[in-house]
């Protein structure tokens, strides 16, 4: 019975995972497809001709000025984002889990109440913001994320450094390290995991990100916006859009499968005692 129930878990969760696969390997076709078959019939029918698929429509994109400009801004927007949240995240969270100083719960209350947030409510205030001191571009999105991204980062990681043993900070102190040996040499190895799962989560909410993209990037649009601005009402450039949007999902799923190990331990960690 026990291996009928397991073998049935596995069974759905088999069918779930392929379920949620149709769509990628949808547009994974409709990008390797000629531009004349779009119209013509549904994705599906390429499996049976696979001899039509074609690596154009890359061709295309990549030989686009506007939108090879648009991936490497959104990398410009990502790399910054992700490693100012961590850095700063990890330093804070130390703080907050094991040194001592006057009104370290408050503060750290109000870090928790800061993740209630809406996003869509700071967006006409910080654009006003903004514009008084002429900030733009990348530079705005990136600190428009490192804002929004500091607060769960910090909750995040408090957490799991407060779940490490208290005896090696004791030890540690006795042999005269100071916080910042310790924070170096204990607790950035013993937490990777957390800070590793922390990045992944960071990167693909950056990576994905439209709406702070379209009020705050301007001139220097990532590739979700243009990627949105290519859709019209009477039709869209689809032979650009399917091979934008799978780059635009292909890099998020490359990060995410190569720290799977990291992210998954990061997750678990502090679940049992």
């Amino acid at each position: 019975m026990r291996l009928l129930q397991r073998r049935g878990v596995q069974l759905i969760l088999i069918v779930v995972a392929l379920t949620w696969m149709v769509p990628t390997l949808g547009l994974l076709v409709t990008s390797l497809r000629p531009t004349q078959a779009y119209g013509e019939s549904g994705w599906w029918t390429a499996l049976t001709k696979p001899a039509e698929l074609t690596l154009e429509a890359y061709g295309d994109f990549f030989d686009n000025r506007s939108l090879v400009d648009s991936v490497w801004n959104t990398a410009l927007i990502t790399v910054p984002s992700v490693v100012i949240v961590v850095v700063v995240a990890a330093m804070a969270g130390y703080a907050f889990a094991w040194i001592r100083f006057p009104g370290r719960d408050a503060i750290f209350l109000l870090v928790v109440g800061l993740l209630v947030v809406p996003l869509q409510m700071a967006l006409i205030p910080v654009f006003q913001l903004y514009r008084r001191l002429g900030i733009d571009g990348i530079p705005a999105v990136v600190l428009f994320h490192v804002a929004f991204g500091l607060p769960f980062a910090i909750f995040l990681l408090r957490n799991f450094f407060a779940g490490l043993p208290r005896d090696l900070f004791e030890a540690a102190r006795l042999d005269g390290a100071s916080e910042w040996r310790i924070f170096m040499r204990i607790v950035l190895p013993l937490g990777a995991p957390a800070i590793a799962a922390l990045a992944i989560f960071q990167f693909l909410w950056v990576w994905n990100d439209l709406l702070v993209a379209l009020i705050f990037a301007g001139d220097s649009p990532p590739l979700t916006v243009a990627i949105a601005r290519r859709l019209g009402q009477f039709g869209s450039n689809i032979g650009v859009i399917a091979p934008g949007a799978f780059v635009s999902m292909a890099i998020p799923l490359a990060v995410f499968f190569g720290f799977q190990r990291h992210f998954e331990a990061g997750l678990l960690g502090g679940s049992v005692k």
